[in-house]
């Protein structure tokens, strides 16, 4: 396909509708070969440093920022478990990590979940609930349309800390809800069932890799047929010491709690919290449906290290054959890939062995001129263990939306034990542009498990193709109705300031923004609705509505229980707004 990406840039818009017919056929093609690519049209996700939501992530990313930093009191008291010595029994020899925020806070109403129950709840399943249903409406789903349909959900979670936190309180705190709130398999489940989703449901634990199979078996499930929608990730959480004691224990963890991955003073990894979730689809149904597409999932694979130097020891060949496996699903080159998304946990026996892998899968037939280009997202916010894949899954789709490349932090001194000079391979250690041009984009990402199970995800730019080509870009109407709908006042003015900072952050149409929340939002019993002939007209009335104000052009009402949700307003005075 490396012609189509020559062409588009030379054609006019009056002959992209044929180029549109062209990626019909080609993926018509890939289709009948069982190596349809999946579209990512939306994704949800949480992450050190206060990151909520893509945006927040992309300007993390793009500013440079390490989202580490010390133990907070809500976890643990770290002065009474550190000790700086690893060896010294009962303690841990790093005070830092990479944590989310307000882990406390849920609002469990909105899912239909009693205090009661969710006092018992794993937060890991909480996150997974909230960032569900924040990816579907980056994708402008609706989450009430997915009711009963082929919709799956996989999840990768390996972590039970909360569960041990629980029964620490004694048998005396244990109810009918500890069982089902602190299971993996209900990590899924739950979200199948607060959506009515009637696909694939289950949670996936292959340790640090988790949510990336997990990805890989939602593309399988899709190509099957046996999907037509699905729900992918990860979600970490850290509410115990005792893993961190263990891990410290076997000199795994970087004294100064960051992943200096690729460095010379590469000397273990940072724990690190957060969640992430892409909604997937068949790249043909989601033409079909006119979605935004972030990016393709152009192949996957997964395979097992086997007996090597030891358990958890990594095996390069097994890294070298999932890379190469991955390739030959997506029908890529070797060559054709231009980044790599690494494993990257930054200790000083993984590191060499991921990047020998890398240039032994990558290296051949790669251009002197174009070397392959390494980085981690664990070099700014830690590692996320069960979310890490994920998260670098998404590093990569925003890096291709954007078309630059962030810095990979914490790269002073290369790594002695990496023969550099012999390999085609470089470190993004400043960012860089990765502008689309005449070739197709292409990336790669991997996420290895201490358990021995490798995964490799290849991705590709989404080419943006206007299916009316003759219409003008970013019509700005008369006037359009912006409308709003939660389940409380306060969700309400929470939802118009988002509205607000999406309008302002993206570059979106008034127009385009005001569909999404008419069709691609669920409706709630609050309403408002800001009438607008211009963007800057309808920041001034989401501000209004963000701050409780009644202004021109801003209406406000309430629909009654009993009353369909479908009704926009409903007028019960001359008063009433």
């Amino acid at each position: 396909m490396s012609d189509f990406y020559a062409r588009i840039q030379q054609l006019s818009p009056s002959r992209l509708a044929l180029l549109a017919l062209e990626l019909h056929e080609e993926n018509e093609r890939l289709k009948a070969a069982g190596r349809e690519p999946l579209a990512i049209v939306g994704i949800g996700c949480r992450m050190p440093g206060g990151v909520e939501g893509t945006d927040a992530f992309w300007r993390l990313l793009r500013e440079g920022r390490d989202a580490t930093g010390e133990v907070p009191p809500d976890r643990w008291a770290i002065d009474d478990w550190f000790d700086a010595d690893p060896d010294a029994a009962g303690t841990m020899a790093s005070r830092r990590g990479g944590f989310l925020q307000d882990i406390d806070r849920f609002d469990a109403a909105f899912f239909g979940i009693s205090p009661r129950e969710a006092l018992t709840m794993d937060p890991q399943q909480r996150l997974l609930l909230e960032v569900s249903w924040e990816a579907l409406e980056d994708a402008a789903i609706a989450p009430s349309t997915l009711f009963g349909t082929s919709s799956g959900v996989f999840v990768g979670v390996c972590n039970a800390d909360h569960f041990h936190r629980v029964l620490a309180r004694g048998p005396s705190a244990i109810d009918a809800y500890v069982a089902s709130g602190n299971a993996d398999s209900v990590a899924a489940g739950r979200i199948a069932y607060a959506l009515g989703l009637q696909g694939p449901a289950l949670a996936v634990d292959t340790a640090c890799s988790s949510s990336l199979v997990a990805i890989h078996l939602a593309c399988r499930s899709l190509r099957a047929g046996e999907s037509d929608l699905a729900l992918a990730g990860g979600v970490n959480i850290m509410c115990t010491p005792e893993t961190s004691v263990a891990l410290s224990r076997g000199h795994m963890l970087a004294p100064d709690g960051r992943c200096k991955t690729f460095d010379a003073r590469a000397d273990g990894f940072a724990r690190a919290e957060g969640c992430g979730i892409v909604v997937l689809k068949r790249l043909g149904d989601a033409l079909r449906d006119r979605d935004r597409i972030l990016a393709l999932v152009r192949g996957t694979a997964v395979n097992q290290d086997g007996r090597s130097g030891g358990l958890t020891v990594p095996n390069g060949p097994a890294q070298e054959a999932v890379i190469r496996a991955a390739l030959a699903d997506a029908d890529v080159r070797p060559d054709e890939i231009d980044y790599v998304e690494a494993h990257g946990t930054g200790t000083s026996l993984g590191d060499p062995i991921e990047v020998r892998a890398l240039a032994g899968a990558l290296g051949a037939g790669r251009p002197a001129d174009r070397p392959l280009l390494i980085g981690s997202v664990k070099t700014n916010i830690g590692h996320l263990e069960s979310a890490a894949g994920v998260a670098g899954l998404i590093k990569v789709a925003l890096s291709l939306q954007a078309e630059r490349l962030p810095a990979h932090l914490h790269f002073e001194t290369p790594n002695p034990h990496i023969t550099w000079d012999a390999y085609p391979v470089e470190v993004t250690a400043a960012g860089r542009p990765w502008p689309r041009g005449e070739r197709r984009r292409l990336a790669g990402v991997s996420s290895f498990g201490f358990s021995g199970t490798n995964a490799h995800v290849v991705i590709e730019e989404a080419v943006a193709i206007d299916m009316a080509p003759d219409a003008p870009a970013h019509v700005e109407p008369h006037v359009v109705c912006v409308p709003l709908s939660a389940r409380s006042t306060d969700a309400l003015e929470t939802l118009a300031r988002r509205t607000t900072d999406s309008l302002r952050d993206r570059d979106v149409s008034l127009l385009d923004a005001a569909h999404t929340m008419a069709v691609g939002r669920s409706a709630w019993s609050e309403r408002a609705a800001v009438i607008a002939g211009s963007t800057p007209e309808a920041l001034g009335g989401l501000d209004a509505v963000a701050r409780g104000e009644r202004t021109d052009g801003v209406r406000r009402g309430t629909v009654a229980d009993g009353v369909s949700p479908d009704v926009v307003f409903l007028y019960t005075g001359a008063g009433a707004q």
